[in-house]
């Protein structure tokens, strides 16, 4: 009985250290101009949160941190050494890592490393210059290890080429049909491409709305619809709840962890009526599918208003204002009863 009951521990214990280390990537994400302390602070908390977490939660943290502009420098270098399955879309993307960086990683780290820092959009002639040096060293390190008498292959014509990609267009095409046909009789847990939550960002969306941390949360949401921040924090602004409640059930949440951010984010969903409360009949009359499609169409607009980073909705609009009074951007209906310089807004429907 100890070692079953060891082995149900292991899993929540691993949950608790992936929510751990995906809340301080989040919360370091959101400063936009983080302090000295604040990146000291991180680079201290990163590496044992990365190391303690497991491969699924590195990924994760890795891909999210691929699109922050402030990560140190020891961090960068630390996530960009790891194996190229975490560190790909690090090594990629980042704009974190300096030259010497990328050309130490290549030198150290392999072909597949300096493969991942080739398709990187901009390199400089240093960087280029080191890591065509390298590729020469390694050729010239394959031919003194090849046997002397092995036969030279014939290098492939254009012909051999096309003849290659025709196969691979046509193979390319049947695995399509393969998938069609298995949508025509598919069960109801396929959602045919619709986004869905992972356990992580669940379990993050609860507990920032248990805390009513509603600035963090509309990060989580904004993250989890790949979506600009003006997207989820009008889907927050609507006091009634429809729109979140739409948006939770369009990404599969489960009902009972729905219910729980709605009356904690909108306090009249808690009203009992009729046997049951505000939020549960909201819930029941929503359907999974249209929400699904209804939220897809939202992420389409969004993706077409603003195809660049923009400025949170209520920073732009009260950047002067909040500068002299001190007023947050985002409030809910459930801290309007909690003192302080809060404004409530309530935007046009989506």
């Amino acid at each position: 009985m100890t070692n079953e009951f060891r082995e149900l521990e292991r899993p929540q214990a691993m949950r608790k250290k992936d929510v751990v280390l995906m809340a301080t990537v989040t919360s370091f994400e959101s400063l936009p101009h983080p302090s000295r302390s604040e990146l000291r602070q991180f680079a201290e908390l990163f590496s044992p949160l990365f190391s303690a977490s497991s491969e699924a939660a590195r990924r994760d943290a890795v891909a999210a941190l691929s699109q922050c502009e402030n990560v140190p420098p020891a961090v960068a270098y630390f996530i960009a050494s790891q194996p190229i399955t975490v560190a790909a879309p690090f090594l990629t993307s980042s704009t974190c890592l300096t030259d010497d960086a990328l050309i130490a990683i290549a030198r150290t780290q392999g072909e597949a490393h300096a493969r991942a820092i080739v398709r990187r959009e901009a390199l400089s002639p240093t960087v280029i210059d080191a890591l065509v040096g390298l590729r020469h060293d390694r050729a010239g390190r394959r031919g003194e290890a090849r046997v002397t008498d092995e036969p030279i292959r014939e290098r492939p014509t254009q012909e051999m080429v096309d003849e290659a990609e025709r196969l691979a267009r046509e193979e390319q095409m049947r695995q399509r049909l393969k998938a069609l046909a298995g949508h025509v009789s598919r069960p109801a847990e396929d959602r045919l491409g619709l986004r869905n939550l992972s356990p992580i960002q669940e379990a993050l969306l609860v507990r920032f709305a248990r805390n009513r941390e509603t600035g963090l949360f509309a990060t989580v949401l904004a993250d989890t619809l790949s979506a600009s921040h003006w997207l989820s924090e009008r889907i927050m602004l609507d006091i009634s709840g429809q729109q979140l409640a739409t948006t939770l059930k369009g990404l599969a949440m489960a009902a009972e962890d729905a219910l729980f951010i709605l009356q904690r984010l909108y306090d009249h969903l808690s009203t009992p009526h009729g046997g049951m409360t505000r939020a549960e009949l909201l819930w029941n009359a929503l359907d999974e599918d249209e929400c699904g499609k209804r939220v897809e169409a939202w992420r389409r607009a969004d993706s077409y208003t603003y195809a660049e980073p923009q400025q949170h909705p209520m920073q732009a609009d009260n950047q002067a204002g909040d500068a002299r009074d001190g007023l947050r951007p985002l409030r809910t209906t459930a801290s309007v009863r909690q003192p302080g310089p809060y404004r409530l807004r309530q935007s046009a429907p989506l």
